[in-house]
């Protein structure tokens, strides 16, 4: 198996691979984002953390790892 990304330029190309997937050639994917992750992470979850804290623990963390490069 081999996975690969397309760029649909044509919409008569998107119904050309709705068509192999109705014949079981092809499997599409939705594409994963950040948004998508955070809401399937958050379903889980009692408490949910806001932007603004998970902004701040990324910034911590990125400090922390500039530190011990330096």
């Amino acid at each position: 198996m081999e996975t690969i990304s397309i760029q649909i330029n044509n919409p008569k190309a998107k119904q050309l691979l709705k068509d192999l997937a109705k014949l079981d050639l092809i499997t599409i994917k939705p594409q994963v984002t950040l948004q998508s992750l955070l809401e399937k992470l958050r379903v889980n979850s009692n408490e949910v953390p806001t932007l603004d804290e998970i902004t701040a623990e990324v910034e911590q963390v990125r400090k922390e790892r500039y530190a011990k490069k330096s």
